[in-house]
């Protein structure tokens, strides 16, 4: 078996605290969509899970999964975060409503959109969102 390279032990590493801050994120919704959905609608419920799901998720992603991006100034790397998000969003209830016409509940359907949007965000946030400066190249002189 082959040993894996440094890069591909940080990235493991990197995807595996991804996948911890997305957890974070993910119950956090879950929960306040389905506790909030019977009361208010799941146009404001989601509004407010994803809303409060997503602070707790940017600041795990910029000061401990995608560390280089602190080089970044904080409002360039919230912009982007903005923006995307709010995308996600509306994609998020995009799928919500659409599974439930189609029968499923919703307690099913966040995990069937949660599947998407893990793939999804972590690609985004790694080579965009997050994405750290680059690193000056050392230049060489040959005497």
């Amino acid at each position: 078996m082959k040993k894996l390279t440094k890069h591909t032990k940080k990235l493991l590493v990197q995807f595996a605290e991804y996948s911890v801050a997305g957890g974070a994120y993910f119950w956090t919704a879950y929960v306040l969509i389905l506790v909030l959905t019977p009361l208010i609608g799941l146009w404001w419920s989601n509004i407010i899970g994803n809303g409060i799901g997503v602070t707790i998720n940017f600041i795990l992603e910029r000061y401990w999964v995608f560390k280089g991006s602190k080089k970044r100034h904080l409002t360039e790397v919230s912009f982007k975060y903005i923006i995307f998000t709010a995308c996600n969003f509306l994609i998020s209830y995009l799928i919500l409503s659409g599974l439930r016409s189609v029968g499923i509940q919703l307690a099913i359907g966040q995990f069937i959109s949660a599947g998407f949007f893990t793939v999804w965000n972590y690609f985004w946030y790694r080579f965009w969102v997050f994405k750290g400066k680059p690193q000056a190249k050392r230049i060489r002189h040959h005497a």
